[in-house]
């Protein structure tokens, strides 16, 4: 059953409210063609599957590995396009923010703010976002397990605010890759929230000497898969027309034509779990 501030969240929308629900897009703000192409084809396909659909794309990317690495077409620019982009397709949207005085600003534009899983014991930027009254999704930090996210959700409720989503990102194993242990569902259930489960982020392969993290994008229907069958609430997945040329994370997005065969896959799983 969605809780109550994400149904007020899909109030413009019709979804069945068994289904999981969807967070996606291009993993940055490229242009605002690219935002158009991926929330007009993948609103539509959710419209169809009944799937609540949240908006993603970051309007700057901080964390990244090389210095070179692209980072954003300008906050102001992007805050405000990804804006238009959910009022052209009345979508609530979503983006990461990485420092407290960020908060604030991307309050203005976003209708959840995601805590980055490096920064998930950030103090200062978790009551900052709990501040603004806006939902806050923490993504579990590598390096945790989901019991130990029960303080990231202490932080978030003590300043005010119980609008509260955990996601589950993988974790660290070795220098250069992630894995998932599903027991994390149902640990940070425990915690009283919605869990969503990152299909993408959780595939990545950090740390190559080239500076630039890999990705095992094929795997991402088996993640995803696997997240509904174990009972997480929602599912997140970065998607673009052609990762090759993306400028972020394209080692890890799902193909944008790919995606409709996914989630009627994950749809029907559902009907067969809940």
């Amino acid at each position: 059953m969605i809780p109550s501030f994400l149904a007020d969240l899909f109030r413009n929308q019709s979804y069945n409210p068994d289904n999981f629900f969807l967070i996606a897009g291009p993993c940055v703000i490229e242009s605002e063609e690219l935002l158009d192409e991926v929330a007009g084809k993948v609103s539509a396909i959710c419209k169809r599957l009944e799937i609540p659909y949240v908006f993603k794309s970051s309007y700057r990317k901080a964390n990244r590995t090389s210095a070179g690495s692209f980072t954003g077409i300008g906050d102001d620019k992007a805050l405000h396009l990804l804006r238009k982009t959910g009022d052209k397709y009345h979508l609530p949207v979503t983006s990461d923010i990485h420092a407290h005085d960020e908060a604030a600003p991307a309050a203005a534009f976003a209708d959840i703010l995601q805590i980055p899983a490096f920064l998930c014991r950030q103090t200062d930027l978790l009551v900052a976002a709990a501040e603004t009254g806006k939902i806050v999704n923490v993504k579990k930090g590598q390096f945790l397990n989901g019991p130990s996210m029960q303080f990231a959700v202490d932080k978030i409720k003590k300043a005010g605010n119980d609008k509260i989503i955990l996601t589950e990102r993988g974790t660290t194993f070795g220098y250069q890759d992630l894995v998932v242990d599903y027991r994390n569902i149902p640990w940070m259930q425990a915690h009283g929230v919605p869990v969503v489960m990152d299909c993408t982020h959780s595939l990545q392969q950090p740390n190559q000497t080239s500076g630039v993290t890999g990705g095992n994008p094929q795997l991402i229907g088996t993640i995803a898969k696997a997240a509904i069958a174990a009972g997480a609430d929602g599912l997140f997945i970065e998607t673009h027309p052609n990762p090759a040329v993306a400028k972020s994370d394209g080692a890890n997005m799902l193909r944008l034509d790919l995606l409709e065969g996914l989630l009627e896959q994950l749809v029907k799983l559902r009907k067969a779990v809940i």
